[in-house]
């Protein structure tokens, strides 16, 4: 054997396993997206990887014992067998919070989920959408708070209504902002959310409620500023009777409205986080924007061709006050009237007022367990003849959200 061959040999075998090594080194990987945070809208964004959309995802859970009207011996819930004199209730909470920034101004959409479990009735449990919206430089399409709402009460309001308007519906609104935390809002909303059916009084038997025609045109000027925030707020809502010949035969028709103001005020000087709220409303044919439970309907039928709203107002106020940064308290209170003219007969009129107060332990952020009790009065009058009702209702409650 040659030193050539010698050579040549040596050189193939070092090639030979310098390609083996080379072959068994690691690829290097393709880059990560990793989740950035988003602090632009406050916390809990992050982006979602890939994309300029930054996204939240929250939540929560609600459990309450529910001790059902104990005021009167004769109710139904303590003063017969088939009562149900406590009932329970489980829900949860699923929220999605997703905005962007575009040319055009923030590009958001937000989801609502509730899952509730109730006992003392149907045991079906039900999802909700209680929030679905999508906003999109000024414009907000979806299922949201109606804008004429402001003040809607400082307390929880589980089973007996806090005594304001206080509705979720379908609407096309546009809010346009004039600076230093003024704005105003135009809104086209669904009508049959806020609808308030009831029966025709003493001409025509039925439900009195026609075909929906046209939404309900609300308006409203706001400010939100250091000091608080303040609302001026109106509403026109079509009274549309059947005009049919079974039901209600009503062929008549009404525009009703309502107006109201509203302004809440923070008070440091109490306590941090204190706030102070009022509100009246005023409504003809359109009630439930003065009570979002509020009896009697929106109008009776007088004949087959004549139909008479129901008018009413309402006033009320809360507060909210820090005992410790881990105790509060909430106290909200209303008064509200509805009359209806009967033509012939003597007027009917419901009065109602109704208070509400809690006590809240709050040891961590997120977290709470509280108590509350809730009462209403309602006097229904009716010429000469009245009947009073009372309703005491009592409520733990533990939440945790986040």
């Amino acid at each position: 054997m040659t030193i050539k061959t010698l050579v040549l040999g040596a050189a193939a075998g070092t090639l030979a396993v310098a390609g083996a090594h080379a072959a068994d080194l690691p690829v290097a990987p393709e880059p990560v997206d990793y989740v950035r945070v988003c602090d632009a809208y406050g916390s809990g964004f992050f982006y979602i990887p890939g994309t300029e959309t930054c996204l939240r995802v929250g939540g929560g859970m609600r459990v309450e014992l529910r001790f059902r009207d104990f005021a009167d011996d004769g109710n139904t819930a303590w003063g017969t067998r088939d009562g149900n004199a406590t009932t329970t209730r489980a829900r949860a909470y699923v929220r999605f919070d997703s905005r962007t920034n575009t040319e055009y101004g923030l590009l958001r959409t937000y989801v609502d989920l509730w899952f509730t479990g109730d006992s003392g009735g149907s045991t079906t449990p039900r999802v909700q959408l209680w929030n679905g919206f999508i906003q999109f430089g000024g414009f907000t399409f979806g299922r949201a708070e109606s804008f004429f709402d402001f003040y809607t009460g400082d307390n929880w309001g589980s089973i007996i209504q806090q005594g304001f308007s206080d509705h979720r519906t379908n609407l096309f609104a546009y809010t346009y902002g004039f600076g230093n935390g003024v704005s105003a809002t135009l809104s086209l909303e669904d009508a049959t959310f806020v609808r308030n059916e009831s029966l025709v009084g003493p001409v025509f038997g039925g439900r009195v409620y026609g075909g929906h025609k046209a939404p309900d045109l609300v308006a409203n000027v706001r400010v939100d500023q250091g000091w608080g925030s303040a609302q001026v707020m109106a509403a026109l809502h079509q009274v549309n009777g059947r005009g049919s010949a079974t039901g209600a035969p009503i062929a008549d028709s009404e525009v009703g409205f309502a107006i109201g103001a509203g302004v809440t005020f923070n008070a440091p000087m109490l306590a941090a986080g204190d706030t102070i709220s009022f509100q009246a409303s005023y409504a003809d044919g359109a009630t439930r924007y003065v009570h979002e439970s509020a009896l009697g309907g929106d109008f009776v039928g007088l004949s087959q061709t004549d139909l008479e709203t129901t008018t009413g107002w309402g006033i009320g106020g809360g507060i909210t006050h820090h005992w410790t940064p881990m105790l509060s308290s909430a106290l909200t209170s209303y008064y509200t009237s509805f009359e209806n003219d009967l033509g012939a007969l003597p007027d009917a009129e419901i009065d109602q007022w109704g208070v509400q107060g809690n006590l809240v332990w709050s040891p961590v952020s997120g977290f709470f367990m509280g108590v509350e009790l809730e009462y209403e009065n309602t006097e229904a009058k009716l010429g000469g003849v009245s009947a009073d009702d009372d309703n005491l209702v009592g409520i733990f409650r533990v939440q945790r959200t986040f």
